[in-house]
């Protein structure tokens, strides 16, 4: 149980609203040098290995194989050549290290014969004042990992997804760390998908809003609609966000349920919590695309229903003016022997037969909700 505890206390803290500004997704990549590796360290019997001078990916592994324990190397963006030295000195396979460097990958799990190849997609909520038809509400990233006996490997693109914080917190739990480095694999995994959880929260804010809108009075008690368009964009935006979720549930499920010998035994039964956040968050996503397309369907079911009633409105004053139109047009022509021209009443009369038409057709377009 003290595990469990443990385990959960150096994951969990990264659960945090998106909304704010917790510095959780900041670029790791310092600016002032031209390397891709952003952090490189040995832990050793749960602790990391305090070094004089910043450590080599070389120099590492040499130290983990003359004294034990794990290399923990972290990168950001490599090129090609950057990645080279490392993947032979690992010894990652092709397949892998051209899928890490090119990134826009899917996520995946794949097993080779002396590591494991992770692909997870970080998503981050943008914050905005007011959704609009051009808002970008999700931005996604992706992290790498490459989990060997004595070795794990983070390559992350994108600007968001730092993995920083995450690293600190492991180190302060040596317990966990005693496990290797499928207790970090666990740790990333963890991390992401509570970023899924808050993210899905924050999309949810957005389309009940955009729902409200759709449903709410307008003029006269009728829904008063929105723009398609944000309804639109909102739903790419969904649709992104379920690419990055739900390609994921099968990899965590194998993680947790089949026997790997890179895995340990003890850490592997966590991953089928995180298995389960993932169906949560997946079924969520479902429901959000299901949930927009209604209110799509809604909003345009409503623009039709408009454009009908201003029809009606429009054929309504063009009968009640074809009734002047007529009499004024008969009178217009030029005759002798007109209907009443000489007589007195004759103007008077014809003006109130005109009128009173008039007011009984408005009168009954209105007591049939026409106008």
């Amino acid at each position: 149980m003290s595990m469990i505890r443990d385990l959960r206390a150096a994951v969990r803290p990264s659960r945090v609203s998106l909304r704010k500004d917790s510095g959780a997704y900041d670029t790791t990549r310092d600016p002032a040098t031209t390397s891709a590796v952003v952090d490189c360290a040995v832990y050793r019997d749960g602790a990391r290995v305090e070094t004089d001078t910043p450590l080599s990916p070389h120099r590492a592994m040499r130290q983990v194989r003359r004294d034990g324990g794990f290399v923990w190397i972290g990168l950001h963006e490599p090129t090609e050549d950057e990645f080279a030295g490392i993947a032979r000195e690992f010894g990652l396979h092709p397949l892998a290290v051209e899928d890490a460097v090119q990134a826009h990958q899917r996520p995946k799990l794949e097993r080779y014969d002396d590591s494991l190849f992770t692909v997870f997609k970080t998503v981050h909520y943008v914050d905005h004042d007011e959704l609009t038809a051009n808002s970008e509400v999700v931005e996604t990233g992706e992290v790498m990992c490459f989990t060997g006996r004595d070795f794990f490997i983070t390559v992350r693109h994108g600007g968001q997804g730092s993995l920083r914080a995450l690293r600190h917190r492991l180190q302060e739990d040596p317990e966990l760390l005693l496990k290797g480095p499928s207790a970090v694999l666990h740790a990333i995994a963890d991390h992401v998908v509570d970023g899924y959880i808050a993210v899905a929260d924050a999309v949810q804010d957005d389309i009940d809003e955009v729902e409200t809108e759709v449903f709410s009075p307008g003029r006269k008690g009728t829904p008063r609609g929105t723009d398609a368009g944000r309804i639109y964009q909102l739903k790419r935006e969904v649709l992104e966000f379920k690419r990055a979720v739900s390609p994921l549930l099968r990899p965590m499920q194998l993680l947790s349920e089949r026997p790997m010998r890179l895995i340990d035994p003890e850490i592997q039964k966590y991953f089928r919590d995180v298995a389960d956040h993932v169906a949560r968050v997946q079924e969520q996503v479902i429901g959000f695309d299901e949930l927009l397309n209604s209110i799509l369907q809604a909003n345009l079911a409503q623009a039709s229903v408009a454009q009908n009633e201003d029809m009606r409105k429009i054929t309504s004053w063009a009968a009640i003016i074809a009734v002047p139109t007529m009499v004024c047009g008969v009178y217009g022509m030029n005759f002798d022997y007109m209907p009443e021209t000489h007589w007195k009443f004759g103007y008077p009369l014809v003006l109130s037969i005109t009128v009173g038409l008039c007011l009984g057709i408005h009168r009954t377009l209105k007591r049939n909700g026409w106008l």
